[in-house]
């Protein structure tokens, strides 16, 4: 995530959006959820995989600890964040500094970033129902929701196979995923999908 972060604050771009290897990332209601923030509103939108906060015992000078309480974006869901508000994470996200963050709280870089932007900035959060992950029933988007849906996900969860429900021309063997299927139903006219 430090490489990423220090790359998109090299680049002119207004939104660092994260997305882990294995996710499906639907690009229209990405650029249509981003479309209605402001570009002068601090922004940090996603999922949280937990239906808490997340609790960390921050280290301090002194070897001291104290418990703190934020919410984060999966990355196994996916995150963005505007350009605004990555300027004011600097001082904890930069080049070596984001692993110094991550350390402190001794939890995994989307939790640092959660913890950054609200513990050390005041900022909140945006929940959003458009991004999904593993750890979340996929069976329950509908057909109907999945073309609405900014980023999709596939694994395990309680001992069984995870993925949205697609009837497309690719069997569940060749698409375990779903997500063939399910861009070829977004974009049939892409080169690789067979035809109707």
């Amino acid at each position: 995530m430090a490489a990423e972060y220090d790359h998109f604050m090299d680049s002119d771009k207004e939104w660092l959006c994260h997305v882990d290897d294995d996710n499906y990332l639907n690009p229209k209601p990405l650029l249509s959820l981003l479309s209605t923030f402001s570009p002068y509103a601090d922004i940090y939108i996603g999922k949280p995989s937990l239906n808490r906060p997340m609790r960390a015992q921050e280290l301090l000078p002194g070897n001291k600890t104290r418990e703190v309480s934020f919410w984060f974006a999966t990355g196994g869901a996916g995150f963005c964040l505007n350009r605004k508000l990555a300027k004011r994470m600097v001082p904890w996200a930069s080049g070596p500094r984001f692993e110094q963050t991550s350390a402190v709280i001794r939890l995994p870089d989307d939790c640092a970033i959660g913890f950054i932007v609200e513990k050390r900035l005041g900022v909140s959060m945006i929940h959003s129902k458009l991004f999904h992950s593993h750890l979340e029933n996929l069976l329950l988007l509908t057909p109907r929701d999945i073309p609405r849906q900014v980023t999709l996900s596939y694994g395990l969860f309680e001992d069984k196979m995870n993925s949205v429900e697609a009837k497309g021309v690719f069997s569940k063997e060749e698409d375990p995923s779903r997500f063939r299927t399910v861009h070829c139903l977004l974009y049939p006219l892409t080169s690789w999908c067979p035809s109707p």
